[in-house]
């Protein structure tokens, strides 16, 4: 196989591309790297198509590694014909070079082995080639044998048969077109064990669809029922079908003698063997497919709950809510320091209003906090109250956030969080961290699981480790798009810097802590373990601000240094015109970008990316993103009317639509019907998480805490 011309076809790209591309990951370049700084060797290929190509180029060398290992052992039991290899050779799946690879896998005991052990595969030899002039009971008594257990005719072409079935069901050729009938023509059912049972799989205790038909999000509730042995699932088909295509495969002439016993294989191949084989491979499939959109979905909204834009230059208390155990607050600074810490109970059951009041005023009046960042978990409705009636006593003028606080508690009795506050409990170190989030969005989460983070479906269903893997690259993506500094950043976020792994990351807290602020980029290659391979991958993504060199607090990588300050001299400025941002406009002083880059030694790409940073040095590209609603008031669910319109934020979005936050604590759900005026295949084409968007409600049911609104205004 021609690994580069599969990659060019499958992500339509140019095999040229597509090879520069692999060179480079061969090399050991990071995909950020790759993708910011290498755009004139790979024709600009972006992030994501990167990361489809690295992920592609593993399976498919994964898959040639399996096909020499098929071929090795195949040839080592003498059983490999040219037109076997040739068939391995050409597969395009692992799935495909299993099929061939069956007949010939060591297996335990089955009931084809314990036939041919009593010599009865001559007789299902017979049988398969249709040439018996007797019939097959007659042919079948000389294989009759006490010693080797063959009592009688009919004992002997029941193991003949065995053999044939276990033929059939090894068949890569039968099982490839099989598989492909019972996708495009069988339909998956389900029914509940105990229909009487109330659960969340009620629409599925009789449900049945077309496995073709069949959404991604179905099939891992499906599984999920299965676990949960509250469903029975299974794939259907026509039996009929199948066995007509089988017969019609191996019954080549007419033979009354062996006819019978052939259709009685084929028929036992199927349902024994094949069905279940098949069943399985195809459920393994969906799953696989189902997973893959799951985790495309996680990933898109965990990039726009990343990249929303911090709230800053203000003063943030984190209210951390609870009932018994009190409220948790954190006061923290502008650039994160927390400065104070309480515990207030203004809930049930001390309903401590007036107390709690007086802890308010007091945190508001001394610190001159602006925000109050709220998480959203137990007891968030009644603190969000208590916030509302308070705000309207004071004279300050204060707002509030409710903040997704998933991963909150995952956080605070982390290690990392008693590494960063070691005299603080749990819930102080919640609170600090989601008055964090809200500053820095970015910042706080790279310290949490991204499984943890809550803006998937059936996080915990599918394969941990694919979905581990796709997520931490998100983070990677996202925080290589934003960039970091040097001086203040975590070593969490350090850690997902493009060739930065946690010990450099750890390397390069600990030197700064010992040598003070960074104050140029050149000062990482004295880091413990950072050599120049590395510092080639983490520099450009590394900010170092009122530095030396004013261009390590832009994106412009220092190999292209010389080039930047050959073209701000070209163009008539000096480097201090950098830092005092005076180089706006700058772009359209290039003429010729062709000629200006040659004579610069860079390619085109790379000077625009240049021109770029040097008009807005240091650049956060999160404040092109929608910014948090901020409320000053609250609503009940009791509040809301049909045909009310309101203002909301998208908490998470799934393949069925969106949920959105509008303000009274319950979630509202926008179908897919009701997202757009225009078909749309998912939701994702239309919203992000973090947007924030106008919507109606049409439906509210009290009991079940539902409700349901349209963005079709």
């Amino acid at each position: 196989m021609d690994i580069i011309q599969k990659l060019a076809s499958e992500l339509s790209i140019r095999p040229a591309q597509a090879e520069a591309a692999v060179k480079l990951i061969d090399e050991g370049n990071t995909i950020p790297f790759i993708a910011r700084y290498r755009k004139e060797v790979t024709g600009s290929l972006n992030d994501e198509v990167l990361r489809n190509l690295d992920e592609r180029l593993r399976y498919l060398r994964g898959l040639e590694e399996r096909k020499q290992q098929v071929l090795a052992a195949i040839q080592e039991q003498g059983s490999l014909t040219p037109e076997l290899k040739a068939a391995i050779e050409a597969a395009q799946t692992m799935v495909a070079v299993e099929d061939y690879y069956l007949p010939y896998k060591k297996k335990r005991k089955t009931r084809a082995s314990v036939a041919k052990e009593k010599g009865l595969e001559p007789l299902a030899q017979m049988l398969l080639e249709q040439r018996m002039q007797e019939p097959a009971e007659k042919a079948a008594a000389a294989f009759v044998s006490e010693e080797k257990e063959v009592p009688d005719a009919a004992a002997a072409l029941a193991g003949a048969c065995d053999i044939l079935a276990e033929q059939i069901a090894e068949n890569a050729e039968y099982r490839a077109f099989i598989r492909d009938a019972v996708k495009n023509c069988g339909s998956v059912v389900s029914t509940a064990k105990n229909p009487e049972q109330e659960s969340v799989y009620e629409m599925y205790y009789s449900y049945e669809d077309s496995i073709r038909k069949t959404t991604g999000h179905r099939v891992l509730a499906l599984n999920r029922g299965e676990k949960e042995k509250i469903l029975q699932v299974k794939l259907e088909i026509e039996d009929d079908t199948i066995l007509r295509y089988l017969q019609k495969k191996l019954i080549t002439a007419h033979n009354e003698f062996t006819e019978p016993w052939l259709k009685a294989a084929i028929a036992d191949g199927w349902k024994r063997l094949l069905q279940p084989s098949i069943e399985r491979d195809i459920r393994n499939e969906m799953t696989e497919k189902a997973e893959d959109g799951a985790i495309h979905v996680f990933g898109r909204n965990l990039e726009q709950l990343l990249l929303q834009p911090p709230i800053v230059g203000q003063v943030v208390l984190g209210w951390d809510p609870a009932f018994r155990t009190g409220c948790k607050l954190a006061v923290v600074d502008a650039t994160g320091k927390v400065l104070d810490t309480r515990v207030i109970y203004p809930t049930a059951p001390q309903n401590k209003v007036a107390e709690a009041e007086k802890v308010l005023q007091s945190l508001i009046e001394k610190y001159n906090v602006t925000l109050i960042s709220v998480g959203n978990g137990t007891a968030s409705r009644e603190s969000e109250q208590i916030i509302v009636n308070f705000i309207k006593k004071i004279s300050q003028k204060v707002q509030y956030v409710i903040v997704n606080e998933a991963g909150a508690s995952v956080y605070s009795a982390s290690k990392l969080a008693t590494e960063e506050f070691p005299e603080f409990d749990v819930g102080q170190r919640s609170a600090a961290s989601i008055a964090r989030r809200l500053q820095d969005p970015l910042a706080e989460l790279v310290k949490i699981n991204p499984e943890s983070i809550g803006v998937g479906q059936y996080q915990h269903d599918m394969n941990q480790k694919k979905l581990s893997e796709a997520l931490s690259g998100v983070v990677e993506s996202c925080v290589n798009r934003v960039g970091v500094d040097l001086n203040t950043a975590s070593a969490s976020l350090l850690e997902y810097v493009s060739g930065v792994n946690k010990t450099i990351a750890r390397n390069i807290v600990a030197y700064r802590e010992e040598n003070g602020r960074f104050t140029s980029r050149r000062d990482l290659l004295k880091v413990p373990k950072l050599g120049p391979k590395a510092y080639e991958q983490c520099a450009g993504f590394l900010r170092v601000r009122d530095g030396k060199n004013p261009l390590d607090m832009t994106a412009v990588h220092p190999e292209s240094y010389e080039a930047a300050k050959k073209l701000i001299q070209k163009l008539g400025y000096e480097m201090s015109d950098v830092s005092a941002g005076r180089l706006a406009g700058i772009s359209k002083k290039v003429i010729r970008p062709e000629e200006t880059a040659g004579e610069l030694g860079i390619g085109v790409e790379t000077l625009k990316d240049i021109l770029s940073e040097l008009e807005k040095p240091g650049r956060d590209p999160r404040e092109e993103m929608p910014k948090p609603v901020l409320r000053s008031d609250v609503m009940e669910m009791k509040d809301l009317k049909p045909g009310m319109i309101l203002t909301g934020t998208v908490r998470n979005v799934i393949d069925f639509g969106a949920f959105v936050d509008i303000g009274v604590h319950q979630d509202g759900l926008v179908h897919i019907s009701q997202i757009c005026n225009r078909f749309i295949k998912h939701p994702l084409e239309a919203v992000s998480v973090g947007d924030v968007v106008k919507v109606k409600i049409l439906n509210v049911d009290m009991a079940k805490k539902r409700i349901s609104l349209t963005m079709k205004l």
